[in-house]
């Protein structure tokens, strides 16, 4: 859950985003594991898609149905004379992605392949190993692969199919093609050792994550922000305070940091000080059966992430996927998402978190914790961000007290 969201970010900043067909920023509800149907097309998406238009790109995009054959399709405007390029069937088989309709993409991929394989780009390599994935699984994507010719095996490919073992959780297959990429002296970008560490959160092996970003380290590989914030979750997971604080500060000197880098750094230290991670035995959720405390710790730094780069829909997102879910909310969470709410300018989120903390039993609202996100606050300099929560909280007939040691 967390993890594939993570991946989506990677890929977001990484540069070879668009590599991989249909692998969007952050598209938060796979990354939660909450189904998502494919978006029904309304008279806004065909104007968007240009399926009203009787070019190639709107007779496929009129197809919809996943039974209908958008082989026929190019094999009829082929017939009438009409060309179709690579670069027209490369943004189709894309944008086929982007609205789920896989089955039609890989169709597009193959169509292009067999018409256009001198034109073929290492990405477009990697287009067609996810897509393969997503239509038949890692297991034919691993035979395409095996069987491209060795010039077409490149890190565009490769990372395709890392990404295909690591979103399937198939550890062993993934950690051999790691091993491989390394031996091939394939020039690895960050993208894939995201992936790796994506992996092994997602199955619980959070010791490796450390182990990944150290080779990382001894590679000259430069780490970006979902890199930091897979560090992160793992310490989190492990209840590991000081780790924990020594990612932060290995940002706070990274010579690439930026001012979201520099938010997310500020946020997750209020976190730590106002939910009090480790010392308290109310701060972590009793897991159960289907989502365990690793999976579901991650929620909150993901809300962190994305409050740190400004997706206030994003952090919507990801807390109804938490309301949906067996686990019981803690003042941890309601602390999280709170706090980004207000570092975001959302009074009127934040107020309805409060609301909603407020009505919950389990657990009883903890005023105390509210004082320490408000200490929190005042420490790190956020006066205004303070005094707007005093404000609101003062409106829900709870009066703050703070203890922050705040020079005047």
């Amino acid at each position: 859950m967390a993890a594939a969201l993570t991946r989506a970010g990677a890929r977001a900043l990484a540069k070879r985003s668009s590599v991989l067909a249909g692998r969007g920023l952050f598209f938060s509800s796979e990354a939660v594991r909450t189904p998502t149907p494919a978006p029904a097309v309304d008279d806004g998406t065909a104007a968007a898609t240009g399926e009203d238009r009787d070019d190639l790109r709107g007779r496929i995009f009129r197809l919809r149905l996943a039974k209908r054959s958008a082989t026929a399709a190019l094999e009829k405007w082929s017939g009438e004379g009409r060309a179709a390029p690579a670069a027209e069937l490369r943004r189709i088989a894309r944008d086929l992605s982007r609205v789920r309709r896989y089955k039609h993409a890989l169709e597009v991929a193959d169509w292009m392949k067999t018409h256009h394989e001198s034109d073929l780009s290492e990405s477009d390599y990697g287009m067609r190993i996810d897509l393969i994935t997503k239509v038949f699984g890692a297991s034919a994507a691993e035979d395409f692969f095996e069987k491209l010719p060795p010039g077409a095996k490149s890190l565009e490919a490769y990372t395709a199919l890392l990404h295909s073992y690591a979103r399937s959780k198939m550890t062993d297959k993934a950690e051999r093609l790691f091993e491989r990429m390394k031996d091939a002296n394939l020039s690895m970008d960050v993208l894939v050792y995201n992936e790796m560490m994506t992996l092994y959160i997602s199955v619980g092996e959070l010791d490796k994550v450390q182990v990944i970003a150290q080779e990382l380290k001894r590679q000259n590989v430069s780490p970006d922000l979902f890199t930091y914030n897979l560090r992160v979750s793992a310490a989190a997971a492990s209840i590991d305070l000081e780790s924990f604080k020594g990612i932060l500060n290995e940002m706070s000197k990274d010579p690439n940091s930026k001012e979201g880098w520099a938010l997310y750094q500020k946020l997750a230290a209020i976190y730590v000080d106002a939910s009090q991670l480790v010392g308290s035995g109310n701060s972590l959720v009793e897991a159960e059966a289907k989502i365990s405390q690793r999976e579901w710790i991650t929620y909150d730094f993901l809300i962190i992430l994305h409050t740190g780069l400004g997706n206030r829909e994003r952090i919507k997102d990801i807390w109804k996927s938490m309301l949906m879910t067996s686990q019981r909310m803690t003042s941890r969470n309601y602390i999280c998402v709170l706090s980004s709410y207000l570092m975001c300018g959302q009074l009127k989120d934040a107020g309805e978190i409060v609301d909603h903390w407020q009505r919950s039993k389990a657990p009883e609202f903890d005023i105390s914790a509210c004082n320490r996100l408000l200490d929190a606050l005042l420490n790190s300099g956020l006066t205004d961000t303070a005094d707007s929560f005093r404000e609101l909280m003062l409106q829900k007939s709870c009066i703050l007290t703070s203890r922050a040691n705040v020079a005047e």
